[in-house]
């Protein structure tokens, strides 16, 4: 099975709820199960929710994205520019 890897960094306390952990390199299959598409970025969040979250899924997700006040960055541009989920 053929994957990506994708590096995630958390910063500004959040990195508390994964382990206390900044970083981290996860790897994606490149073909979503479920939908058969690419993985992307609402596929990465469910993914790190489901598998490196450790604790209050409240405070990282809400209604099926990340929290508002959390600041995701696509290489380092905010991913509202970026499509967000797409």
């Amino acid at each position: 099975m053929t994957t990506i890897s994708v590096k995630v960094e958390f910063s500004g306390g959040l990195e508390l709820l994964f382990s206390n952990q900044r970083a981290h390199t996860v790897e994606l299959p490149a073909i979503n199960a479920v939908t058969s598409k690419e993985p992307n970025l609402q596929y990465l969040i469910e993914f790190l929710r489901d598998n490196l979250l450790k604790e209050r899924v409240e405070l990282f997700v809400e209604n099926g994205t990340v929290r508002p006040g959390i600041l995701v960055l696509v290489n380092d541009t905010d991913w509202e520019l970026e499509g967000e989920g797409e």
